[in-house]
């Protein structure tokens, strides 16, 4: 078991494996986009592939794949089919803009991924195209057709709340009557540059306190407007009966509802004393908490390295996580460079 200087057992790795995505969202991107890491900047799949080996026999047992937009590196689908066969990881699970999913749900399925996230912040097709810069909404929605599809288990669809983006939060909460689809809210977090204009302003420059929306707001706006749409009333989950998640997240769910409402409070009911992961960047940077730009070299370790050199950095990770963020906005790397 991996335990931190707090006690906290760490059982959980993000790996990002590639900074590169097909979208270019306002908060997560500027205009320019950001400049990509060469090839050879950038962790090999083999080289991920023995980082997560040694991190399983330090206790990580869960892995989540993100980017940038993990889909649009090749040879993902083996990549899965690889680590999904390393001897003490119990299940892989992927993050995802969907908006390549229906070309690779039931490879990715057949490969062993059954958990998926689909981050998706708006309904509004317009919006949408606004937001991403090009995207199609219509191609995330058939993303998640497909993940069902192909039968992954569970299904969660990630919100990124941003006032700014006057979202339709009734119209998610629908989503979930019918099918077992379980819609994450999430409070828009300060990673990257802090602004001064809101996201939907032409000038917008990165996150700002006008558009961040508490998970108490969230859930008072969704009772409210379910119960006024005929929906009933909002009850909390119980833990035994909410989808299986390795995370933060607090459900709730309509009566009768196939699929679940949660929140997710960085801010405002900060979750730091339970925190059981690790984040390995595309470049082959180990970071300890999302908002710290505290980093450890793992690529140098891993080309010139043995096994042992590898296990002696995840054990500093462990040792130098801190106990929390300390509320801290803004860092010097963008999420996409983070990973998401």
């Amino acid at each position: 078991m991996a335990t931190d200087a707090f006690g906290r057992r760490i059982d959980y790795l993000r790996i990002s494996v590639t900074d590169r995505c097909n979208l270019r969202c306002v908060y997560c991107m500027p205009p320019d986009g950001v400049v990509w890491k060469g090839h050879d900047e950038v962790l090999s799949f083999e080289e991920i592939e023995r980082f997560a080996r040694v991190a399983a026999n330090e206790g990580i047992s869960k892995i989540r794949l993100t980017g940038g937009e993990p889909l649009v590196r090749l040879g993902i689908v083996d990549h899965v089919r690889r680590l999904r066969e390393t001897s003490g990881i119990e299940a892989i699970a992927l993050t995802t803009n969907a908006t390549l999913l229906r070309r690779y749900a039931a490879e990715l399925s057949d490969a062993g991924l059954k958990r998926i996230n689909i981050s998706l912040d708006t309904l509004d097709p317009e919006v949408y195209t606004r937001i991403t810069r090009g995207g199609a909404l219509a191609d995330v929605l058939d993303g998640l057709e497909a993940a069902f599809e192909a039968g992954m288990d569970p299904v969660k669809l990630n919100v990124v709340v941003v006032r700014s983006l006057e979202q339709d939060l009734l119209g998610f909460a629908r989503m979930t009557v019918d099918r077992p689809l379980h819609v994450r809210f999430i409070e828009y977090m300060p990673v990257g540059d802090v602004g001064e204009h809101s996201c939907t302003s032409a000038e917008a420059d990165g996150w700002t306190e006008a558009d961040h929306v508490s998970t108490d707001e969230i859930l008072m706006r969704l009772s409210a407007e379910g119960a006024a749409a005929g929906l009933g009333e909002l009850a909390q989950v119980e833990r035994t009966e909410a989808p299986g998640g390795w995370g933060p997240a607090r459900y709730y769910r309509f009566p009768g509802a196939a699929g679940t409402l949660g929140v997710i409070s960085p801010l405002s009911h900060h979750f730091c004393g339970e925190c059981n992961r690790l984040r390995l960047t595309a470049d082959g940077r180990l970071r300890t908490c999302l908002f710290s730009d505290d980093e450890i070299d793992v690529r140098t370790v891993l080309r010139g390295g043995s096994d042992d050199d590898v296990r002696e950095v995840i054990r500093s990770a462990l040792a130098a996580k801190p106990a929390g963020h300390d509320q801290r906005h803004g860092t010097v790397r963008r999420m996409s460079q983070i990973g998401g």
